[in-house]
């Protein structure tokens, strides 16, 4: 493949431990891609053919470019760069070639993006239930970076589900936020923490804060969908089991033809 199709420049990279890492990335001599926050970036790399793609003994195919799809987690302001949360998955056919690009390393980002995983169709000042497992916190923070101080929202309550601690992206951002602004709420949970460590905060599934009156205690207000829209991000399994729990409470899922009040994007 003809290195002249890698058209940007890793700015940035700061690996939060072996796994998770938030990434900048630069298109050369143009700005960024407008964008909604929530929406997604294509990026790529070439990669070498694998084994089931052998030529039988004839010259080795050469790399091809493999793109994948990354939510955007700077907010549209920020003109010079785009900013990713990525977790590097091992069998994946795109992050082990990523995850080896140091500062400066050259990869291939589209120009435009996509998705309709945004706050567009919500009315202003409802509350806002953003419900994220792992890397699926991005989105809602370039929703949660862009729209903060504009009166879009009446309440912004955020639930991470991670491992452990150190897999809290953007913690120190986002308790730093919650001072600031009494209009968000952050509420991590963590899933295989081990019981002997500093943390004191919650633990399990972020199911486990939406069942029974978990949530009301915890964020001071009921979760209906008369006064609320939720989104949720990350693994399947979570948005299913979620989507049929706020079904069950009178949420309905939402389309540009039916419109409701649960919004849902799947990370693969």
């Amino acid at each position: 493949m003809d290195e002249s199709a890698l058209n940007a420049t890793l700015v940035y990279r700061r690996d939060l431990n072996q796994r998770l890492s938030i990434v900048r990335v630069s298109p050369d001599g143009r700005s960024v891609p407008d964008f909604e926050p929530g929406q997604f970036v294509l990026l790529a790399l070439p990669v070498a053919a694998g084994p089931d793609e052998s030529t039988h003994g004839e010259a080795a195919a050469p790399p091809r470019l493999v793109r994948r799809a990354y939510s955007v987690a700077s907010p549209p302001s920020v003109r010079d760069y785009l900013e990713f949360y990525v977790v590097l998955i091992r069998e994946g056919a795109l992050t082990p070639s990523l995850w080896s690009i140091r500062k400066g390393g050259r990869l291939w980002l589209d120009h435009r993006a996509s998705g309709r995983f945004t706050l567009r169709d919500v009315p202003t000042g409802k509350d806002l239930v953003m419900v994220a497992t792992g890397t699926g916190l991005g989105p809602f923070m370039s929703m949660l970076r862009h729209y903060r101080g504009r009166s879009r929202w009446r309440r912004f309550l955020l639930l991470h589900s991670a491992r452990t601690a150190e897999d809290l992206g953007y913690r120190e951002e986002l308790e730093d936020i919650c001072r600031q602004d009494p209009s968000v709420l952050y509420l991590p949970t963590l899933t295989r923490e081990p019981p002997d460590s500093a943390w004191t905060g919650l633990r399990g599934r972020v199911q486990t804060i939406l069942e029974g009156g978990a949530f009301e205690r915890l964020a001071g207000s009921p979760l209906v969908p008369e006064s609320t829209h939720v989104f949720l991000c990350g693994h399947p399994e979570m948005i299913e089991s979620v989507s049929g729990m706020l079904q069950s409470r009178g949420f309905r899922p939402h389309s540009k033809r039916n419109p409701g009040q649960l919004h849902f994007e799947k990370y693969w």
